[in-house]
Order: structure tokens, then C-alpha cells, then sequence
């Protein structure tokens, strides 16, 4: 048996040319789809919008940041607006749809968070009720991880410890300090110079402000400034703002803990003090309904001695620590919450700026550290 095939092709089987329009369409829904497919698996841009983390990051930064490095985070809410905020605030509008609500799934990554990362993550204090939105639809922050899931974490007068251990300060940390000075007015230059912000000045000689770490010595050795503080909340005094928000743990943002983070897999005793600690993760970040009848805690509906976390947790803070809501106020950061890791600073403008020295040029495309 012989086979024959006919490769030529057939007279008037050729398909009909597109039109202009239909070609800009198809254009549009290619880089539409591609678009949406890279931002949601491998990388986004994020802008700065605030000092917490300055100078590591200045206000006016824009951000790629990488999702491949911790694991594409699947949607929660896959049916939304691409490429827009998850509500336009002027409005009030909501660009996505909660009708459809996916539990939490994240593709394999590169590498786990490690301390000293720069990580963008959900808000984790809009998981309140009040707030009535998924997660990723929660403002996105940026901070650097001071500790990791089964860490124990200390802040003693602004040092952070883990696991006993002195943690490395980030290179462009800066706090506040009390600045006397003899009097004399202080040149507004220098405050430009130095990149020091002024909180406060409660009279003529006295004044808080934000120093980067560089700039201290430099101000100290001008011949107007008597001495040059750090400005440091005394441990055992109440802050109610600082989690866990309770006067049995006389906490406050400058010395705080010791807190264990919870572990995916790690069993806690409930009892008074644990809940006070864990509560908000059990109940709000792993969706379980927590009740205390007298000495008896509750567990959806079941009498608990103990609870075992279903995540990973983390603690986050900014480098500029007298200027950053951070862990330190809400808490924990919860994996589910976790978008990805900063890695490159693409563009930086300075709003405060001349036309001729806006753009930052010496931030263009630095990496992030």
C-alpha cells in the first residue's frame, strides 16, 4: 500500500487577512495577558510612599520587587481590575470582586525570607473586621525582617536581640535624638546637608530630630551643639500603642519582649498569657473562632489546652525607627500576607527637588540591600 500526501495548498483555503483594528486588538489582549501574568508571578513595582525606612529607602523610590524569590502568592480575590490599587481611595471604589475567594496557595520559590530582607507585605493590621477586606487587597507596606518563624525576639533600648544574640543594625539605620544647642539658630542648610528631619523644637536650645547614623558626629562636632542624645523610651513603661496592647506585658517601642514567633507546626500552651499574645493569630490570621468561658478557652466550639500554629510568622520593622509603624505596634506578619522581596531601585524623585536635580540619578537602578 502506498501513501500519498498532498502538502500543497488548496485553492481558496487561505484565511482571511485581519483588519487593522482587529490586529490592534489582538495586540492589546497579548500585552494585557502577558502584563498581568508577569506582575502577578514574577515581579511588580512598588513606590515608597513614606520615611519609614529611610535611608536604606528614600520617599519618591520606586521598587521592582521580586515574587520569585518567596514563591508566587496565588490570589485571593482572582477576579479584579489589573494593574489598579485594590480601591481607588478618592472614591471609595473597589477594583476587585469578593464573590470569588481563594484559600491561600504560593508556588515553590528561590529562598526563604531571611533576616535582614527588605520584604513588601500586606497590612496585617487591616485583617480587623472593621477593614472587610481580603487579603490582598490590604495596603502594602515595605520593612526589613528582624526575625523569622521560631525566633525569640528581644528589644532592649532600640537593640534588637535574637535568640539572645545582638541583631546587625542595617547600614542606614537611623533613630532620634534629643539636640541641645548653646542657642544659637541653626542654619536650615545643614539640616538639608545632613539629611536630618526635625521633629520637634520645645524651645530655643532644645530639639528632636531624626539623625542618620553617618550624619551624628558630623552635627556633634559643629561648635553651636552641646550634646547630641538618642532619644530612648525607658523599659517597664506602658505603651498601649505597642502590641500586645495589655499592661501585663509592659512593653513599649523601645524595649519589648522577649516574643517567641510562631512556627508552622509549633504547639503553644493557652493559658492567660498566651492568649494575650497569640490570640490574634489564631482567631484572625488562621480563621478559627476563639471563646473564653472563665478558665475554659474555646476553640470553635472545643475546649483547648493547646493550639498549634498552620503558619509561618514574622517580624517586621523599618530602619528608621522613631518614624516606622511596624511590628512593633500590629504585631506579626503572617506568611499569607507575605508579596515579595525588594529587590532594585529603578527610579527615585525628590519631590522637594529643583527641575534640574528632581531625579535622584546616583538611585537609579541600585540594588537594594
Amino acid at each position: 500500500m502506498q501513501w500519498k500526501f498532498n502538502f500543497k495548498k488548496q485553492p481558496g483555503t487561505s484565511k482571511p487577512k485581519k483588519s487593522k483594528t482587529r490586529e490592534w486588538l489582538d495586540a492589546v489582549m497579548f500585552a494585557a495577558v502577558a502584563a498581568t501574568l508577569i506582575r502577578g508571578l514574577l515581579f511588580s513595582a512598588y513606590a515608597i510612599p513614606s520615611g519609614s525606612m529611610e535611608s536604606s529607602l528614600l520617599t519618591g523610590d520606586y521598587l521592582f520587587v521580586s515574587k520569585i524569590n518567596y514563591g508566587p502568592r496565588m490570589p485571593f480575590t482572582p477576579v479584579a481590575v489589573p494593574f489598579l490599587e485594590s480601591t481607588i481611595t478618592q472614591y471609595n471604589i473597589k477594583t476587585y470582586w469578593d464573590g470569588i475567594k481563594l484559600p491561600y496557595f504560593r508556588l515553590p520559590g528561590l529562598s526563604e525570607i531571611k533576616k535582614g530582607d527588605i520584604v513588601v507585605f500586606n497590612k496585617p493590621e487591616e485583617a480587623d473586621p472593621s477593614y472587610n477586606r481580603p487579603v490582598d487587597a490590604r495596603t502594602n507596606l515595605i520593612k526589613r525582617c528582624q526575625a523569622t518563624p521560631g525566633d525569640v525576639l528581644t528589644i532592649v533600648n532600640t537593640q534588637v536581640y535574637i535568640n539572645g544574640k545582638a541583631a546587625p543594625n542595617a547600614e542606614k539605620a537611623q533613630t532620634s535624638y534629643q539636640v541641645v544647642t548653646d542657642g544659637m539658630a541653626m542654619n536650615e542648610l545643614i539640616f538639608k546637608q545632613l539629611h536630618i528631619e526635625v521633629l520637634r523644637q520645645s524651645d530655643m536650645n532644645n530639639y528632636e530630630m531624626i539623625i542618620p547614623n553617618e550624619s551624628v558626629s558630623v552635627l556633634k562636632s559643629y561648635s553651636n551643639i552641646k550634646s547630641v542624645t538618642p532619644v530612648v523610651e525607658a523599659a517597664g513603661i506602658y505603651d498601649a500603642s505597642v502590641f500586645p496592647h495589655n499592661e501585663k506585658f509592659k512593653w513599649n517601642m523601645d524595649n519589648l519582649g522577649p516574643l517567641t514567633l510562631p512556627k508552622r507546626g509549633m504547639t503553644i500552651a493557652l493559658n492567660d498569657s498566651t492568649m494575650i499574645l497569640y490570640r490574634r493569630a489564631i482567631e484572625l490570621y488562621e480563621n478559627n473562632k476563639v471563646a473564653v468561658n472563665g478558665k475554659d478557652i474555646m476553640i470553635n466550639g472545643k475546649k483547648a489546652d493547646t493550639y498549634t500554629f498552620k503558619m509561618n510568622y514574622y517580624w517586621m520593622m523599618g530602619d528608621n525607627r522613631h518614624n516606622s509603624l511596624d511590628s512593633r505596634f500590629w504585631g506579626y506578619v503572617p506568611e499569607d500576607h507575605v508579596v515579595g522581596k525588594a529587590m532594585i531601585t529603578w527610579m527615585s524623585i525628590d519631590s522637594a527637588g529643583t527641575f534640574l536635580d528632581k531625579v535622584r540619578w546616583n538611585r537609579i537602578l541600585k540594588p537594594i540591600k
